[in-house]
């Protein structure tokens, strides 16, 4: 604290002090009725007595080897607060303890004992002087070393007055500068309890009205005096009896009077650049507390400061983004992870305005640093404290986002019941040191765990999740860098893979690429190491040998096989061959393979899965006559294609990737999985008769299965005894919902999520994707814009964007239907889907082939490929590309 502060400290306590020491003064003043002046002597005395004791209690003598038990300054003296300080200072003036006298080096309490402390005929007229003294002080406002509402406007109307707001931006200035001054401002009130008074009181009952007046005055003293709690930050428990009453989401600023304030100052600009320039002078000392003094441990009301602060609506103006901003930002991301749930679910109470006001206050600071530095793969955004900052603290916004979102923690899926199996080379793997990181299963956010609720449980968020990805900071983030440091996890480095909310997913994607493939390589590696240990016969790959008119019967029994003996081969690089085909598979073959799959497994004939013709999506058949090792090969194929980076055409409502990542599917899910079933459930809700009368049905349901069959089901024990009402139609629902997305299917889905995970469970794909983006991860997407791809087609064999024959296959190309197009992209990238982000995203390359000839144009779908010959003329373009593409089927070696 500076002398300044200290002067006004001093300054401000005395006043309180006073009403602390009416009690013991009114104990003089019945025995000297008679004599007034007498009566009021005495009654000087004692106060200036008990305001030594609290001082001497509160600050001490300022001699280091003070020997007095009841002095601060003594080496075993024990730290209270406020309102034990005043009870303390009343015991010891009745019972005459010991009084120290004040230290040369406390020059500043000295100066206020002997101010207030002259004692016989003097006493008053001393009083007199006093008062004058502070009320010119008052007059500059220099004993203001922390704010309140009615002081702010209290001084405002004074400026306002004189035309001169030079004394407000001081003390702007000063306030909001001060760690202490700005975590004891704008406190809410709130009065003691009779219990609290009670329990500052003594044994002595006829003690108790002069006790009471001491507790009162202690009230006083921790709101108006900032030497209370906040100006010892450092010290013993202060202030944590007002924490102790806060609820987990509550601190004990008051949020509103805060937002009043600066409403009415933020209008001026003068009044603005003292709070700029106080933010520059407090971040640095905010952030050096918070790394090396563990102050929030301490003083958990040193989260007012951050609150207040981000209450400032002007933050993300360009005069804070340059110093002012990033200092804060480095200062709020060293707060403790109980200090950021705190804040988080503070927050989660704000509404979507002011959640979206602090969003755009550390995206406008990423952004601005992105733009104004010139990242590469030399100089990584990962190394720009500013941007590293305001990412950390927009992770608390994100989750205060999360929180005041429209929460289902409780529908959660059961456990795989049986672990996934552990590859049979695992002890092999931890003699060379290979000994897998994420074995105990996928990584968790901190935060998250703190808060108890995951990204998976949001089903709406305060403002949408895509408001939080940074585009400016995705297209200078060098994936390959972050991911590595994903995977140190080293303090020294920051991965922005644990802020996945600000990467689109793409930039995701690209990360569970790199992860995918170091998995492979080292599988690789140690099934090289295997052999040469053990002498067995080399076998880096997962390889499939199947016939193209068997395809389900040659993959699904080799991929049976693979899962019982050794699943950790299904995480090698995937090799597929077509028998009697000469394709190598480069990853074109595998495109074809789990197109040829997916075709066949969900053919309705197979009777695995039900088709909606409503919906055009699949369902699992809960009727099927496959055992659960067939739907566990199926959940194998679908992680497979993740794992190999194939988009897959399978359709699928949202609840079975939002059952994939651990959330059961509930009445708001049949929206798009039956929305026939759910419109008839929400009209049963809304219905305003009697429904037990009107529709008479009871807990007991019907189906009919695929094969005609009709079957019932209890939603209740004895369903068909009872009757819906209004009063239990919500559970009736409920129940009906729980039954259709989940029990009925229990067998079929658990067997399909446990092949899924035992390919994906040592992958980030739960930390780092929301559901939504499973199913672009899985399907790709459905929006096919061919104006972005022909923007990033690159041209090779003589052919450039100007060739004549370039600008007359684009033309032909826009010119096809919608069906003509996917045929198209099927040729010639192995699948009609578009990757994660686009077409754009796709890099296509278009080569001479030749010149003018009647052959037909070929593709390599590996490398996304076109082998276009130079025809003479357009027509015979279009009617020899649209051949190609028609009856286009299998692989041949040019």
């Amino acid at each position: 604290m500076s002398s300044d502060e200290k002067e006004d400290c001093e300054c401000a306590t005395p006043q309180a002090e006073t009403s602390a020491a009416r009690g013991a003064a009114r104990e003089q003043e019945e025995p000297d009725a008679e004599n007034p002046e007498a009566s009021r002597m005495k009654r000087a005395a004692a106060k200036h007595l008990i305001e030594r004791y609290y001082h001497q209690l509160t600050e001490g003598c300022g001699n280091e080897s003070c020997s007095n038990s009841w002095c601060a300054s003594s080496a075993g003296f024990s730290r209270m607060d406020n309102n034990a300080a005043a009870v303390k200072a009343l015991e010891l003036y009745k019972v005459n303890a010991k009084l120290c006298d004040p230290h040369p080096s406390k020059k500043g309490t000295a100066s206020t004992y002997l101010e207030s402390g002259a004692l016989g005929n003097s006493a008053c007229s001393d009083r007199r002087t006093n008062h004058k003294d502070v009320h010119s002080v008052r007059d500059n406002f220099r004993d203001i070393s922390y704010l309140t509402e009615e002081k702010v406007y209290e001084i405002l109307d004074a400026c306002g007055e004189k035309e001169d707001y030079s004394p407000l931006i001081r003390v702007i200035g000063r306030v909001f500068s001060s760690a202490e001054g700005l975590v004891q401002s704008f406190r809410r009130s709130k009065p003691h309890t009779k219990e609290e008074l009670k329990s500052l009181q003594g044994k002595d009952e006829d003690k108790d009205e002069d006790e009471k007046e001491a507790a009162s005055s202690a009230t006083a003293m921790e709101e108006d005096s900032p030497t209370s709690s906040s100006s010892r930050l450092g010290e013993g428990s202060s202030g944590g009896n007002d924490v102790q009453k806060l609820a987990p989401d509550e601190v004990s600023v008051d949020i509103e009077a805060v937002r009043r304030v600066y409403q009415r100052l933020l209008s001026s600009d003068k009044i603005e650049a003292a709070f700029l320039n106080a933010l520059v002078y407090l971040s640095p000392n905010v952030e050096c507390d918070l790394t090396y003094h563990n102050v929030y441990s301490r003083d958990p009301n040193y989260l007012n400061l951050f609150v207040i602060v981000m209450e400032n609506s002007n933050l993300h103006s360009p005069e804070y983004l340059e110093i002012a901003l990033p200092q804060f930002c480095k200062a709020m991301s060293k707060l403790p992870l109980a200090a950021q749930a705190k804040l988080a679910r503070l927050w989660s109470r704000y509404s979507a305005e002011q959640i979206r006001r602090m969003m755009e206050t550390f995206q406008q600071l990423i952004t601005f640093k992105v733009i104004s530095n010139e990242f590469s793969s030399r100089n990584l955004v990962n190394d720009d404290d500013a941007v590293v900052a305001a990412t950390k603290c927009l992770k608390i916004v994100y989750y205060a986002n999360v929180l005041g979102g429209d929460l289902d923690t409780e529908h959660n899926e059961d456990e795989d019941e049986e672990p996934i199996p552990e590859s049979s080379e695992l002890t092999l793997q931890e003699l060379l040191g290979e000994e897998r990181r994420n074995k105990k299963g996928p990584r968790v956010d901190p935060l998250e765990t703190e808060l108890g609720v995951r990204t998976n449980d949001c089903r709406r968020p305060l403002i949408p999740f895509e408001e939080f990805v940074n585009e400016p900071l995705n297209e200078v983030l060098e994936m390959d860098k972050d991911y590595t440091f994903f995977k140190v996890e080293t303090e020294n480095k920051f991965s922005f893979m644990t802020c996945p909310f600000v990467l689109n997913a793409v930039t995701k994607n690209l990360g569970l690429y790199y992860d995918n493939r170091i998995r492979m390589y080292s599988e690789r590696r140690i099934t090289v190491l295997y052999s040469l240990v053990q002498g067995q016969q080399l076998n880096p790959y997962l390889r499939l040998k199947v016939r193209r008119d068997h395809i389900i019967d040659d993959a699904l029994v080799r991929l049976e096989m693979i899962a019982m003996e050794n699943p950790a081969d299904l995480k090698k690089q995937l090799y597929v061959e077509f028998e009697g085909e000469q394709g190598v598979d480069e990853g074109g073959v595998s495109k074809e393979f789990f197109q040829l799959v997916v075709e066949e497994i969900f053919n309705p004939d197979i009777g695995m899965f039900t088709y909606d013709e409503h919906t055009r999506l699949f369902w699992f058949n809960s009727s099927s006559f496959e055992n659960e090792g067939q739907y566990t090969l199926i959940g194998i194929v679908l992680g497979l294609a993740i794992y190999n980076n194939c988009i897959l055409d399978v359709h699928f409502p949202m609840v079975v990737y939002r059952k994939l990542m651990g959330k059961k599917g509930t009445f708001r899910d049949l929206a798009d999985a039956n929305p026939v079933l759910q419109q008839s459930l929400k009209e049963l809700l809304e219905y305003e008769g009697s429904v037990e009368e009107d529709m008479m049905i009871t807990f007991q349901i019907s189906q009919t299965d695929p094969f005609g069959n009709r079957l019932t089901y209890d939603l209740r024990e004895n369903g068909d005894r009872i009757p819906v009402t209004n009063a239990n139609r919500k559970d009736f629902v409920a129940l009906y919902s729980e039954y259709i997305l989940n029990k009925s299917v229990e067998k079929q889905f658990k067997a399909f999520r446990r092949g899924f995970h035992m390919v994906t469970n040592e992958s980030p794909l739960k930390y780092l994707f929301r559901p939504e983006e499973i199913e672009l991860l899985i399907c790709g997407s459905r929006n096919l814009d061919f104006q972005a791809l022909e923007e990033t087609t690159e041209y090779d064999g003589g052919y450039n964007k100007d060739s004549r024959i370039i600008k007359e296959f684009w033309e032909t190309l826009h010119s096809f239907s919608e069906e003509q197009k996917r045929l198209f992209l099927q040729f010639t990238t192995g699948t009609d889907r578009a990757p994660v982000g686009g077409l754009g995203k796709l890099k296509m390359i278009i080569a001479k082939n030749g010149q003018d000839t009647d052959r037909l144009p070929t593709s390599h779908t590996c490398f996304n490929v076109l082998l276009l010959p130079e025809y003479s003329n357009k027509d015979k373009l279009r009617e020899r590309l649209l051949k190609a593409i028609t009856y286009a089927k299998g692989f041949g070696m040019l």
